[in-house]
């Protein structure tokens, strides 16, 4: 579990400290101000891969550019640090965490996942696209993943084994609301030149194949997918390795609200924390969620744990950029939010525009 991380020359701002609160862990702030980026240097101090481009630093001599966290273990609570090296151009690996004990999983606002199973590959992680996700994972000819559309079908078709249950439940868990639910359908064959049975969800308005639902409901499939498959995945290579299963994940979505409607947003955030602990009873979850909606906050008043959980702001303050910690407010509903400090909206409705 991550407890702290220092940056030092590197991102928007010359320093930044967090202390992550135990269970979630939300950031909210206008755009550029370095919501996603902190989410790519978690991934990388947690994985030590990058997602995609590794951080680049500021090119002041005097302070080298580092990267440390505090990650705690069984036993105790350890540093590591890691800084650029200017001559090789690549951040380098001093000391790394040897997770052992926790899955990763990275959800990202360009339609992409990205996975880190310590009981599958220790030294790698996997980098989906959207149509790798959906269509397969591939590397050295080997079949790292089969896909969202294979998986789908073929656990269907044995439809009272694990894990297709699961997937159905998770699916289920994760619809926008009981009148708007999603259902898993039958599969069926949607092309004369493609000759697989595609997925199919029953609506409320009928039935759909998945590759012709909505961009709000492809990025919920794929999660739903991407949390029962890596689960899945994790627990065969325990089962092959002989060892036990993790029970520890670290969750990390950007713009969690991307492509919903309010209705969703209200319910996306607790849905996926319960999803989450139904994966395993024992399960533990450290999520680090990024998001511009008030409508993600409001949801989280009747679950906000203030020993466990933070509320963390960016904000740009006479061309610095800083990041605090913010004393949780229940602010009753969307309106209050947007009022808020957290917004800084003197009020909810729209601005003219100036006239010139």
């Amino acid at each position: 579990m991550l407890k702290e991380l220092h940056l030092k020359q590197v991102g928007p701002a010359t320093h930044f400290d967090v202390e992550f609160g135990d269970r979630l862990n939300i950031f909210t702030g206008d755009n550029g101000l370095g919501k996603s980026f902190l989410l790519d240097v978690v991934w990388w101090v947690l994985t030590a891969n990058w997602a995609e481009k590794p951080a680049y630093p500021h090119g002041v001599r005097e302070e080298n550019p580092e990267i440390s966290c505090l990650v705690s273990t069984q036993k105790d609570i350890k540093e590591y640090r890691s800084y650029f090296d200017f001559s090789e151009q690549q951040w380098r690996n001093l000391q790394m965490p040897p997770l052992l004990q926790e899955v990763v999983i990275y959800v990202r606002v360009d339609g992409g996942f990205s996975v880190f199973d310590p009981a599958r590959k220790r030294d790698i992680a996997y980098n989906f696209t959207p149509d790798t996700l959906w269509n397969g994972l591939k590397s050295d000819g080997k079949v790292l993943c089969n896909g969202l559309l294979q998986d789908w079908v073929t656990w269907q078709n044995q439809p009272t084994k694990y894990p297709f249950q699961l997937f159905s439940h998770v699916i289920k868990k994760l619809s926008p609301h009981p009148d708007e639910w999603i259902k898993v359908g039958e599969p069926t064959r949607v092309s004369v030149e493609d000759v697989r049975d595609i997925p199919t969800v029953n609506l409320p308005y009928g039935n759909v194949p998945v590759i012709h639902t909505s961009a709000g409901m492809k990025r919920i499939l794929g999660l739903a997918y991407l949390l029962v498959w890596t689960w899945y995945e994790h627990k065969k290579a325990s089962e092959l390795r002989q060892q036990k299963p993790i029970n520890q994940i670290v969750l990390l979505i950007d713009e969690i609200e991307s492509h919903l409607h309010p209705r969703w947003q209200r319910l996306i955030l607790p849905a996926i924390l319960a999803v989450v602990t139904e994966l395993q009873t024992s399960m533990k979850i450290q999520a680090l969620v990024t998001t511009h909606s008030p409508l993600v906050l409001a949801s989280l008043e009747p679950n906000f744990d203030e020993e466990q959980d933070k509320l963390f702001l960016l904000e740009l303050q006479t061309q610095e950029v800083t990041l605090d910690e913010v004393a949780w407010s229940k602010q009753g509903d969307t309106v209050g939010w947007l009022t808020s400090e957290i917004f800084g909206l003197k009020q909810a409705r729209s601005q003219e525009v100036p006239k010139n």
